[in-house]
């Protein structure tokens, strides 16, 4: 993952002695000199720790902006607890990998600490796809992904039966969110409710059994090491829903990288299809489980262009076309 040099981190900073004294012994580091060199990371909340004399790296992840200071203790702690949780199930090494906490502080603007994966995104994998035509990584790493996903949900299913209003209820959140921004009209709102409403009423989208899912599956929060090793961060947003969610994340995703470099609806096909046949293959009968997947996958697929439509940093012809693609996948029958 990128990253920029932002300095040293003060011995007077109260996060020095909360690195040495409460992080560092659990990866067995004891040193009370320690010297940090601080690097930003994907965004203004994430930073690098490396101790310049063991070369140990960390990861603070910091949850208070502002005067949300509760809220932010809640999100800190709901992350570490996810951690926890998903590495408790056996996904803690090769190939499937969640990063390990190491300690939170709601003292210090309620920053998390965890280990520091070295890994490959999936959005470098997508790119070199695209611009490189390299397409033979980006179908090796889908291919590693769908495993970990099959993975994650199948040892998480909970035997009870989903609960399709709360995928609806979001889709409302966003028609809302985009029509404030003046992104959508009247006439657009009314059909995504419209097409919402038909999906609620195929008894497919109710079908499945919770899992956990990732909750936030983008190409920056999936990681990739060597053969089928993968590595996920950001575990925030993990919660039980359909195990569609997540892989409806991923597809909507290189459907938007590929639209957004190709102007193809098209290109990212290949790729969706191999990682969910690749998923598929993790079931007894592959065939079923592919045809019960894909058949719940567009109503996912749709919220996800959706949701990345509404960004601040999406311009207004591509803003556009998601939403077009959006509803042109919910009037799948």
């Amino acid at each position: 993952m990128s990253k920029q040099y932002l300095g040293h981190l003060s011995s007077h900073d109260p996060l020095h002695p909360y690195l040495v004294q409460d992080v560092l012994p659990q990866i067995g580091v004891r040193n009370s000199a320690a010297d940090f060199h601080v690097f930003s990371m994907k965004d203004s909340k994430v930073y690098l720790y490396e101790e310049r004399h063991s070369c140990t790296q960390v990861v603070g992840k910091f949850f208070v902006s502002g005067n949300h200071k509760a809220d932010g203790s809640q999100r800190m702690r709901q992350e570490f607890e996810n951690l926890e949780m998903l590495r408790s199930y056996g996904l803690a090494g090769y190939p499937h990998h969640v990063v390990r906490p190491l300690g939170t502080n709601a003292c210090l603007n309620s920053i998390l600490v965890e280990e520091y994966a070295k890994g490959v995104a999936l959005s470098a994998f997508v790119n070199e796809a695209i611009h490189q035509g390299q397409s033979q990584p980006l179908f090796d790493k889908l291919t590693a992904l769908a495993y970990f996903l099959a993975t994650l949900h199948n040892r998480t299913a909970n035997g009870l039966g989903v609960d399709f209003n709360q995928d609806c209820a979001y889709l409302d959140r966003l028609v809302r969110k985009l029509q404030s921004m003046q992104a959508i009209g009247a006439w657009d709102a009314d059909e995504l409710t419209w097409l919402r409403d038909r999906w609620r009423d195929k008894p497919r989208m109710w079908e499945d059994n919770q899992v956990l899912v990732h909750g936030d599956a983008t190409p920056s929060n999936l990681l990739f090491g060597r053969g089928l090793s993968v590595i996920a961060i950001d575990l925030e947003r993990m919660k039980r829903a359909d195990r569609t969610f997540d892989l409806g994340r991923i597809a909507g995703e290189l459907q938007h990288y590929f639209l957004q470099a190709t102007g193809s609806q098209h290109a990212a096909e290949p790729f969706i299809g191999h990682f969910l046949w690749e998923y598929a293959c993790h079931f007894p009968d592959r065939g079923r489980a592919f045809r019960s997947i894909t058949g719940r996958l567009p109503f996912q697929m749709a919220l996800t262009l959706l949701r990345i439509a509404r960004n601040s940093w999406v311009g207004a012809p591509q803003r556009g076309r998601l939403v077009e693609e959006a509803k042109i996948i919910l009037r799948t029958p």
